[in-house]
């Protein structure tokens, strides 16, 4: 198998541009879609056709913490996401294999990089970056694993609601920003809080702190 249609969701265009050339050279890619917001990504999914693959920069303006991965890949089911990020430290590509992508490069990685992880990718398996030390499959999670594994249950409108409720929204704001009833923003709340284990939308909140980037990245002098 072989990969022919990309969508590239980064905010920064001329690495855009740049990776564009790189997939389209390395990886036999024809078609490269691009989007710098992570809502716009899921409109044009929600357009389709859907991509071959998707490549993900973590760090969008509109997206808190693996948020963003985690809903383009309820989003489009079956479609790879190989994130291509400069936030490489040992933490956050582990979790972000954790919530389910096919592949993490650095931003930094040359070309041949590039090609051998769409390579691997496209015939079904997963790309680590070198000097990658995966966590001992013995070890319990912690709570940022377990936070990134209940996190991932969610459906694609559960998570949407839950970023709203991250955003400080109330049901009624919710259900007006999503064109539907209140009872079913309440219906959603009460089957998240479920599937996330929690009692409370501040509980909630706290969850999704948990797997964000802020617990993951090394604290600076």
């Amino acid at each position: 198998m072989s990969f022919r249609y990309a969508l590239i969701v980064d905010d920064h265009p001329l690495f855009c541009d740049a990776l564009s050339m790189t997939l389209k050279s390395v990886a036999g890619i024809v078609v490269v879609d691009t989007a710098d917001r992570l809502e716009q990504a899921l409109a044009r999914l929600d357009r389709g056709p859907l991509p071959d693959v998707v490549v993900l920069d973590l760090n969008l303006p509109d997206v808190t913490g693996l948020d963003g991965l985690i809903r383009l890949r309820l989003a489009a089911p079956g479609v790879p996401v190989v994130v291509v990020s400069s936030l490489a430290d040992n933490r956050v590509i582990g979790a972000a294999l954790l919530a389910g992508a096919a592949g993490f490069v650095p931003k930094h990685a040359p070309r041949e990089v590039f090609r051998l992880a769409f390579e691997a990718v496209a015939a079904g398996g997963r790309y680590l970056p070198d000097g990658y030390v995966p966590p001992a499959e013995a070890l319990p999670a912690n709570p940022r694993e377990a936070a990134i594994a209940r996190l991932a249950l969610l459906t694609r409108q559960q998570a949407r609601i839950l970023q709203l409720i991250c955003e400080g929204k109330l049901n009624k704001q919710i259900a007006y920003d999503l064109s539907i009833a209140e009872t079913t923003v309440k219906a959603h709340v009460t089957a998240i809080m479920r599937k996330l284990g929690v009692l409370s939308r501040t509980q909630a909140v706290l969850m999704v702190g948990e797997a964000s980037f802020a617990s993951l990245m090394p604290e600076h002098g």
